[in-house]
């Protein structure tokens, strides 16, 4: 039997890009700027959540409002940008893209304008059908929103669709919107936690592929 799906939505940071040090250091430096502890790659996988406001209250063990979280965002994107042309992407993640046999595309919540460079400078737009990243100037949002316009966009039926991504978010919204998902356990997330939605999750992004080839 052919498989009934059709499309792939790629996930970025954690995903096909390998940016889980970067992301953790920058992490550090923002809570720094409110005498935050420094956590490790370890407890980031742990505990990392979305939106990234909750995720900020629980390092810090106390409320968060919308004026301080502004204020860690930038901090946050202001170190991750110091470093991003370092980053590279996940060693096998142009092999697993090339396994794919239907289209592709990207959703990020990365702001969207900077997404389309980085996007660029890794070569992958001869990849990709459609490249989405975050509006606005604010970030840490649920992608759930994003993947409904995303597949708008696309005016393909989600019932064809996998999503491959490194978060629990990820998982919810691909569910929400009646996509699959294949979750990746090489980036933000503990597997444990992955495999706590009952989605499948892959160790590489060949494995990913190949998973979802056969949904």
């Amino acid at each position: 039997m052919l498989s009934r799906v059709k499309h792939l939505v790629w996930d970025w940071n954690g995903t096909l890009l390998d940016d889980l040090k970067l992301v953790v250091d920058a992490t550090n430096v923002c809570l720094a700027t409110v005498g935050g502890p420094v956590i490790t790659a370890d407890e980031h996988r742990r505990d990392f959540r979305r939106p990234i406001l909750d995720y900020y209250a629980h390092v810090l063990e106390r409320p968060v409002d919308e004026v301080e979280f502004k204020l860690l965002d930038d901090a946050f994107h202001d170190a991750y940008r110091e470093r991003m042309a370092e980053v590279r992407l996940v060693p096998d993640a142009l092999e697993a893209m090339a396994k794919w046999p239907g289209t592709q595309s990207l959703l990020s919540m990365f702001f969207h304008d900077e997404l389309l460079i980085e996007v660029e400078r890794h070569g992958l737009n001869a990849r990709l059908t459609r490249v989405d990243g975050l509006p606005g100037t604010v970030g840490g949002h649920r992608k759930a929103t994003y993947l409904q316009r995303h597949l708008e966009a696309l005016d393909i039926d989600p019932a064809g669709v996998v999503l491959i991504g490194d978060s629990v978010d990820d998982g919810d919204a691909a569910r929400s919107t009646g996509a699959t998902a294949v979750l990746y356990a090489g980036g933000f997330t503990d597997a444990a936690l992955l495999k706590a939605t009952g989605l499948p999750v892959a160790y590489s992004l060949v494995e990913a592929v190949e998973i979802a080839s056969a949904l």
